[in-house]
């Protein structure tokens, strides 16, 4: 079977991304050579687990975006501490974005910077979470609010792993796969399922590379993210995250067409993309709070000055900062989103 071998080109801090079928067999190929020791984090759920040829531990942490918090990272550095894990050791994650975030923030943090490598098992983890060095938790105000830039020594995505995937949780990363037939234009769904996750990685890595901190490009990968975000936190996270994307990037298409940015053809477009290709919903099932929402999304990380949207438009994908209120209710209405 063939395996794809994508190059994140971040200079002295490069790494490989493989894709593919068994892939986490090569996973001591990318470990740290000084490294001695290594700690995995993971969860109860994931069936596929390392075998590693250096002494290491396993800690498990809970499921749920109630997990992914300041409280979690202080129980794994508690864990590095007992097992004596040190700066040229290795932290491994073995899940889904949930999982990477949390540990890619605990090794960004242990020892002030301990190599990290990920084992991605979803769909989400796979096409973006687990590549590009964002990492972190939660706190009451935000999603994502406390965290830091720390690459990976390198990831697998071992394709094993979706075959026992929830379709819940298939769905999930089917939402950030969508957001790719509209980063680029490129034909996706020309390409089987192992090539269209891996076009997709090659996609993230060169914008990565080009905007490793997220100060200019690598923003729009956030498409459609700014209502994701809301919506996940109004719903206390019942909505999950690529269920909520796939929402958020119709409604940033309507925020587009009401700004007159982009044509109804291309609302329809995403539409077409999103909900019937992909099969994911176009909308949530609940009322939604629309003011509650709008203040949600001031306070999204991109905000820069006002309402700030990665918006589609002539020229392609770009972020829109100032965006009027007065849009964003035409969008709702366009939606048929009905308050609470």
């Amino acid at each position: 079977m063939t395996t794809h071998k994508i190059e994140v080109a971040l200079g002295d801090r490069a790494y490989s991304v493989l894709v593919g079928h068994g892939v986490i067999s090569q996973l001591e190929e990318l470990l740290p050579k000084a490294a001695k020791r290594a700690v995995v984090i993971t969860q109860n759920k994931i069936a596929l687990q390392p075998k590693l040829n250096i002494p290491s531990t396993t800690v498990v942490i809970g499921d749920g975006e109630e997990h992914k918090s300041l409280q979690t990272i202080e129980m794994l550095a508690q864990k590095f501490a007992e097992f004596g894990l040190t700066r040229n050791d290795v932290v491994i994650g073995v899940g889904g974005g949930m999982v990477t975030d949390v540990a890619g923030f605990a090794a960004a943090s242990w020892h002030r910077g301990t190599a990290v490598v990920h084992v991605a098992t979803s769909l989400v983890g796979m096409v973006d979470a687990a590549i590009g060095g964002k990492t972190g938790v939660n706190i009451s105000q935000g999603k994502n609010l406390v965290g830091a830039f720390w690459q990976p020594s390198g990831v697998l995505c071992d394709l094993d792993a979706l075959e026992t995937l929830p379709q819940r949780e298939m769905r999930c990363g089917l939402g950030e796969v969508s957001k790719y037939h509209f980063l680029t234009g490129d034909d996706l769904l020309a390409l089987e399922m192992p090539e269209r996750i891996a076009r997709c990685v090659e996609i993230k890595a060169k914008i990565v590379a080009g905007d490793e901190r997220e100060s200019g490009s690598r923003a729009l990968l956030n498409y459609g993210h700014t209502l994701a975000h809301a919506l996940e936190r109004s719903s206390n996270f019942s909505l999950a995250h690529g269920e909520a994307v796939a929402v958020g990037m119709i409604f940033a298409a309507h925020v587009a067409h009401a700004m007159q940015r982009i044509g109804k053809p291309r609302v329809d477009e995403h539409y077409r993309v999103i909900g019937e290709t992909y099969g994911l919903k176009v909308k949530p099932d609940e009322k939604v709070n629309r003011r509650e929402l709008i203040e949600l999304m001031r306070h999204d990380k991109k905000a820069i000055s006002g309402l700030t949207f990665v918006l589609d438009g002539l020229s392609g994908i770009e972020i829109v900062s100032g965006v009027d209120e007065a849009h964003l209710m035409q969008a709702f209405d366009a939606m048929q989103l009905n308050e609470k």
